[in-house]
C-alpha cells in the first residue's frame, strides 16, 4: 500500500513537537481521534500529519493502545512491505556480525533496528521472534517471507507472552510457524556451550543482553566461591565456572531452567564445582546471612521488579533490598554485581538504591561498572525504554 492510499491520521494541534524532534511514538491523547480515525483496523499502515497538514511519517496505528502511533518511516515514499523488512533485516544482520562472535544474538531489537512491535533472537538457523504491537501482528507474513529471504532459516517460532499484547488487544502467540522446533537449542556465548528452551522458557528462551556483562564478572571469578541468584539456565554462573571459579552455586525457582544449567556445566566439564539450589532468592538469601556464608563475587540478576509504574515503589523497595542482603555475602574486597530489567527504573535511580542497600548492610565499596545490555539490544536516542537493562558492578571494602 503506498501512502495515498493509506488512512490519514491527524495529530492535534500543539502535540507535533516530540516527533518532529525524532521521537517515534505518539499517544492517543495527541490524536484527533475522530469517529473514521476510531474505526481504522488495529495496526493498520497509516500516514500521520500535524494538525496542519505537514506530513510526519507513516506508520502502524491502533487507536485502542496508549501508544497509538509507531513510526516506521520518515519517507512519504515509503512500501512497508517484505522488502522494507528485508532491508532492515539485513542492515540488523551486517551489525551484528560486527558486534557479535557467531550467529547467537539479539538479531532485531524494535525501535533500535527501526522495526517497532518486534524482536528476534537469533539461535544459528533457528528464529524466535517476539511480535508486541497490533501493526507487527499484521505483518507477520511478509516478516516470514523476508526473514526466508534473508537467512533461509531450519525453524521459525513466534513467542509472544507478555503484558505487551494485551495492550495491543492481541492473545498470547506461541507458534512454530516454519520447520520443526527442537526440545531444546543449544548456543554458544563468549565460547561456551548453553542450553534455551524456547517452548516453554522464559521469554524467547534466553538473554542475549547480558552477553557482555557476564564476560566482566567472569575476571573477578578465578580461585572464588561465586554464588549466582536468578541464575536461570546458568548464565553468570557458567561463566564463573569457565573463569575458573572454584565452587559456583546457582539459585533459581525454576527446576526446569536448572535443568538446563545443569546440563550445560555437564557439557562444558565443569559440573563438579556447580551446585544447584531450587528456591526463593530471598529466602537462600536470609539464610546464608545467617550462616555468615562469604563469596568472592556475589551475582543478583532478578525479572523486573516494576513492570509497571504503579509497581516502581515496591520494586525499588526489592533492589534496595536485593543489595543490602546480597551485599552482607561479599567478601572483603569482593565483587557484588547487580541488575535490574526493569525499564521503568531510570538508571540513576537503580544506583541509589542499589548504593543504599549496600550502606545498610554495614558495607562501603566503590561502583567499577555501570552497563547496559550488549549492542546488538541498540538503544534509539530518544525512546530510554529500549535502554531498560542496568547492571552495577561494586567492589565492596
Amino acid at each position: 500500500m503506498t501512502h495515498t492510499e493509506m488512512p490519514v491520521v491527524t495529530m492535534k494541534q500543539g502535540f507535533g513537537k516530540r516527533i518532529k524532534a525524532g521521537c517515534p511514538w505518539v499517544f492517543s491523547n495527541e490524536i484527533d481521534m475522530t469517529p473514521e480515525t476510531k474505526a481504522i483496523q488495529n495496526g493498520a499502515m497509516v500516514v500521520l500529519k500535524e494538525s496542519n497538514g505537514t506530513f510526519a511519517g507513516i506508520g502502524s496505528f491502533n487507536a485502542h493502545s496508549l501508544i497509538s502511533f509507531r513510526k516506521f518511516a520518515a519517507d512519504p515514499q515509503t512500501v512497508i512491505d517484505a522488502k522494507f523488512i528485508e532491508k532492515r533485516l539485513r542492515k540488523a544482520e551486517q551489525l551484528r556480525k560486527t558486534i557479535v562472535n557467531g550467529t547467537c544474538c539479539r538479531l532485531i531489537h524494535s525501535e533500535g533496528d527501526g522495526l517497532p512491535g518486534l524482536v528476534i533472537d537469533r539461535y544459528n538457523d533457528i528464529f524466535a521472534c517476539q511480535i508486541n504491537t497490533a501493526g507487527m501482528e499484521l505483518l507477520k507474513k511478509p516478516l516470514i517471507d523476508a526473514i526466508n529471504a534473508v537467512f533461509n532459516p531450519k525453524c521459525v517460532v513466534f513467542r509472544s507472552e507478555t503484558g505487551a499484547r494485551a495492550l495491543e488487544g492481541l492473545e498470547p502467540l506461541n507458534e512454530t510457524v516454519q520447520g520443526e522446533l527442537p526440545d531444546l537449542v543449544s548456543l554458544h556465548e563468549n565460547g561456551i556451550r548453553f542450553f534455551a528452551d524456547l517452548k516453554e522458557g522464559q521469554k524467547t528462551g534466553w538473554f542475549f543482553d547480558q552477553r557482555e556483562n557476564r564476560a566482566y564478572v567472569a575476571r573477578f571469578a578465578p580461585g572464588k566461591r561465586v554464588v549466582d541468584f536468578y541464575t536461570y539456565a546458568g548464565g553468570f554462573a557458567l561463566h564463573a565456572a569457565i573463569g575458573r571459579a572454584k565452587e559456583i552455586i546457582g539459585v533459581d525457582r525454576s527446576e526446569s531452567a536448572l535443568a538446563l544449567a545443569q546440563k550445560a556445566a555437564v557439557e562444558n566439564g565443569v559440573a563438579d564445582r556447580c551446585r544447584w539450589i531450587k528456591d526463593n532468592a530471598f529466602d537462600v538469601l536470609d539464610a546464608m546471612n545467617k550462616d555468615k556464608e562469604k563469596f568472592g563475587v556475589v551475582i543478583c540478576d532478578p525479572p523486573a521488579f516494576a513492570k509497571n509504574k504503579k509497581d516502581l515503589a515496591a520494586g525499588l523497595r526489592g533492589y534496595r533490598k536485593t543489595a543490602r542482603l546480597a551485599a552482607g555475602l561479599v567478601e572483603k574486597d569482593g565483587i557484588l554485581a547487580l541488575g535490574s530489567c526493569s525499564h521503568h527504573v531510570a538508571p540513576d535511580v537503580f544506583l541509589t538504591e542499589c548504593a543504599r542497600g549496600i550502606h545498610e548492610a554495614g558495607r562501603s565499596g566503590r561502583l567499577i561498572r555501570q552497563s547496559g545490555a550488549g549492542g546488538d539490544h541498540p538503544v534509539h536516542p530518544f525512546l530510554p525504554e529500549t535502554a531498560y537493562l542496568k547492571m552495577l558492578v561494586f567492589q565492596l571494602d
